[in-house]
């Protein structure tokens, strides 16, 4: 460039520091675009992107089963041996493909309440086998009989009215019946008006989750998603202390800007509390940055190994003195029946509720729950939550079946992995419509400023080296 052009030289110097400082200034005006777009767009109000998804999710969601099959059961009446199973699955169900129903408004305290309504469709391709494959499973009457009542006298009537029934500790149970709902034959002959209806989902198809009352979000974005009561009320009544506290959202969304440091809270009616997860890594999913959050092992931690969970002990004889971790006793929530939650194959659990059942291998990949968030709009876009279904069975003097047992049991009934991953075609439309966008007012921010420095730089260097040779 020849030194007689200083005049075009300086032009080209201003014309870069312009670019770049047109760069720096988009910079924050775009991030303050994008983020008062996006705190709009998340608000659950008619009319917005996160209330059309929230009212009927976009997504297909799963629940495939592995039913625990006793392969000894006649060893463990006779002798109290430990119980050997094997998993057969998945048998799959498609699940929350209805949409939310008694939708109401709350303008005054910027709420929304609804019912989530509960369905399950077989999906056979997707399993196994049909379901009616039947297998031999803990009988679910018969081991609640004693915790239901303990009193001595009521359960030598029990004894003989199971020994009527021909019923024993195992029974053999389809699929079907096992989850969705059995006429029980010991329970058919009780002398007074109870539920002879017997499943571990029963009942499910045609029932409603809910009241469920969540913030809007339109006065506070930072609230949008999060519940504020549950049936009416701000705690469950199954826990004492903070611990019975509604937290947090369902976990389809969360508020957005995510951070990773930050603690995801929801709550489960499944698990019947609140609980939550932490970062655990960036992923790409389906060309869109996720962060996924992980339930880590602290959530169900003894008290011993974490005091936020004293309140989540509430028999010291199941929990070993509230030193056995990895397991829930849900009773207080299933009417007294001895159910406890647990992750698969009682993945992060104490070694000795692993050593009196044969046959589980727990595995960190399989076995663990997880949460895919888009970080700037808070909405879950792949997650898999998966729980283990046990009974508790105690010996039982008064009831044949269960007097030459000579140790409790946490008895695996299935284990569940309810799964939803955002569609490719939903996908496109999320990085078309949100993160693409984004990506490009950022590439537009870099490219000027880039450019501007360059120019600047460049034009500058070259009308300093055109007067120095001129000077000389």
């Amino acid at each position: 460039m020849g030194c007689n052009r200083n005049h075009g030289l300086i032009a080209g110097a201003v014309i870069g520091a312009v670019l770049a400082l047109f760069g720096g200034i988009l910079m924050p005006v775009g991030d303050m675009l994008i983020e008062k777009t996006i705190k709009k767009e998340v608000v659950l109000e008619e009319g917005t992107t996160a209330f059309k998804n929230w009212v009927k999710t976009g997504t297909e969601v799963y629940r495939q089963f592995w039913i625990f099959e006793v392969q000894n059961p006649d060893e463990v009446i006779f002798n109290s041996s430990n119980i050997k199973v094997r998993q057969v699955g998945p048998y799959t169900y498609r699940v929350r493909y209805l949409a939310k129903e008694n939708i109401t408004h709350d303008p005054d305290n910027y709420t929304v309440s609804f019912v989530q309504p509960n369905g399950a469709m077989f999906e056979p391709t997707m399993s196994v086998g049909p379901e009616n494959d039947t297998f031999t499973v803990l009988n679910l009457a018969v081991a609640a009989a004693p915790h239901l009542y303990p009193n001595a006298f009521v359960q030598v009537l029990l004894n003989s009215l199971i020994k009527k029934s021909k019923s024993s500790l195992f029974q053999r149970r389809t699929v079907k019946e096992l989850l969705w709902g059995y006429k029980d034959p010991f329970l058919n002959l009780v002398p007074y008006p109870i539920a002879t209806t017997v499943g571990v989902f029963f009942p499910y198809n045609n029932t409603v989750d809910g009241v469920y009352k969540v913030f809007s979000g339109k006065d506070d974005v930072t609230k949008v998603a999060i519940i504020d009561t549950y049936k009416g009320k701000k705690t469950l009544g199954y826990w004492p202390s903070y611990c019975d506290m509604v937290n947090g959202t369902d976990a389809a969304s969360f508020p957005p800007f995510v951070e990773k440091t930050r603690v995801l809270q929801f709550f489960s009616s499944d698990i019947c509390r609140s609980i939550y997860a932490v970062f655990g890594g960036d992923h790409d999913l389906k060309g869109i940055s996720v962060f996924r959050f992980v339930l880590p092992p602290k959530a169900f931690a003894s008290p011993v190994q974490n005091p936020d969970n004293h309140c989540f002990c509430t028999d010291r004889e199941i929990s070993n003195n509230c030193t056995y971790y990895g397991i829930l006793d849900i009773s207080k929530c299933k009417g007294g029946k001895p159910v406890i939650i647990s992750l698969p194959h009682f993945l992060h659990a104490s070694p000795d509720i692993l050593a009196t059942v044969e046959g589980l291998r727990p595995n960190e990949e399989e076995h663990s729950t997880f949460l895919d968030v888009e970080p700037i709009t808070g909405f879950t876009l792949q997650f898999a939550k998966r729980l283990q279904l046990n009974i508790l069975v105690k010996p039982s003097k008064k009831i044949e079946v269960l007097k030459r047992l000579t140790k409790n049991y946490i008895v695996p009934i299935l284990w569940l992995n309810e799964t939803g991953t955002i569609g490719d075609e939903k996908a496109e439309m999320f990085k078309k419509q949100v993160t693409g966008k984004i990506d490009l007012l950022g590439l537009v921010e870099m490219v000027l400023l880039s450019v501007g420095v360059v120019m600047f730089v460049g034009f500058m260097i070259s009308f300093c080296a055109c007067r120095s040779m001129k000077a000389k």
